[in-house]
């Protein structure tokens, strides 16, 4: 698999769990869960990102 297919599998994968952790952190009124959904969501859009990124520049 190249790098940037792995990039973007793992971008998507913290997306998904940021957004799991940050709707659990509502539920339950937990503010430093939902925090942790969030940052953890954003990092997998910037890793999706550097997947693009990097399969533009093997072309």
């Amino acid at each position: 698999m190249k790098p940037s297919t792995k990039d973007l599998a793992k971008g998507t994968m913290h997306e998904v769990k940021g957004k799991i952790k940050e709707t659990t952190g509502k539920i339950t009124h937990s503010t430093s869960l939902e925090n942790q959904g969030r940052a953890e969501k954003i990092a997998g859009k910037v890793q999706k990102k550097v997947g693009d990124v990097e399969k533009d520049l093997e072309k």
